[in-house]
């Protein structure tokens, strides 16, 4: 399966990191509106991944990782789905929809590292970097390159949160 190695953070000026990461990747982003559906799943993690602006496939993604602070390993797998309100129903009558995810997602991509600035409806403001791993990188390389611009980005440690925002709303949902 393909990886990457990830971080995510909770942040309190969007608009600042949104300049510096635009200053860094040369460009002004993509703003990208998503629809996640979650499923019910034994292992890892199943989403349906739906774009509400722009015109591409939509796409089942499944994957693991380990629900740690800082720099984090995912393996993953997508795959392009043409019908997605069929796969929606089919997956949830067999496994049950865990909940959704709706979010506007500024990206940049700085060198391999697909940088995220998210607002997650009923969360608030969050950063995802990616490192897009490459066959020949090891995972320290990864984390490296991900430590550094987190660093560039001004993103503290203490801003680090684990899981998928799924598991964030379900947690606030839950009062815990």
């Amino acid at each position: 399966m393909p990886n990457n190695i990830e971080i995510k953070a909770k942040i309190k000026n969007s608009e600042e990191l949104m300049k510096t990461a635009s200053e860094l990747s040369g460009s002004d982003g993509v703003k990208l509106l998503q629809e996640d559906t979650f499923f019910h799943c034994d292992k890892g993690r199943l989403k349906l991944r739906v774009f509400k602006n722009e015109d591409k496939p939509a796409e089942l993604i499944y994957y693991e990782r380990p629900d740690t602070l800082g720099p984090k390993s995912s393996d993953y797998h997508i795959a392009h789905i043409s019908n997605p309100e069929d796969v929606k129903v089919t997956l949830g009558k067999s496994y049950g929809i865990k909940g959704e995810v709706m979010k506007t997602r500024m990206l940049y991509l700085v060198g391999q590292t697909r940088v995220h600035i998210d607002d997650v409806q009923g969360l608030g403001q969050y950063m995802e970097l990616e490192v897009v791993m490459k066959a020949d990188q090891s995972l320290e390389e990864g984390e490296k390159i991900a430590n550094d611009l987190i660093e560039k980005l001004g993103v503290k440690p203490d801003d680090f949160v684990t899981g998928a925002y799924m598991d964030l709303i379900l947690k606030n949902k839950n009062g815990k």
